[in-house]
């Protein structure tokens, strides 16, 4: 019998697509961060057809990237909160978002500030073992046996 590491091989990037999805799954992540939680305010934000955010949270709360909890019983509400793994998701959208800045950042564009600083925040991504920023130092993969 296939187990999920068999069909999804051994790429972490690989995987980690497979639970993220698309763009719109990462936009709604990154709205619920910003305190959209709730079903309309999502849609409304996004401009996304309502099939298409229905099938996105869904797929987000089967992967563990959000939970769904009720807020109104009459009428039945709910809303979206990330999880554990979802906000572990938020550095990457901002190195995402970093990316996007430097190498697509005509005109006017959105950003984070430090709340206690009002600075900038400049995202890198680093190795924790040495502290060198990703991409500065030549790496290796290794394959599992």
């Amino acid at each position: 019998m296939a187990t999920d590491e068999n069909i999804l091989g051994t790429c972490p990037v690989d995987r980690g697509l497979m639970r993220i999805g698309d763009r719109w799954s990462m936009l709604v992540l990154r709205d619920i961060e910003r305190g959209l939680t709730r079903y309309e305010q999502l849609r409304t934000g996004l401009g996304i057809a309502p099939n298409i955010l229905s099938r996105r949270l869904s797929a987000l709360a089967e992967a563990g990237l959000i939970e769904k909890r009720r807020y109104s019983a009459r009428p039945p509400r709910d809303e979206y909160l990330l999880t554990d793994a979802g906000r572990d998701f938020l550095p990457i959208l901002m190195a995402i978002g970093a990316w996007g800045r430097k190498y697509n950042g005509a005109g006017a564009l959105s950003r984070h500030l430090d709340a206690a600083t009002g600075e900038a925040v400049r995202p890198v991504v680093i190795d924790a073992n040495t502290g060198a920023p990703i991409g500065s130092r030549p790496l290796k993969l290794e394959y599992p046996e």
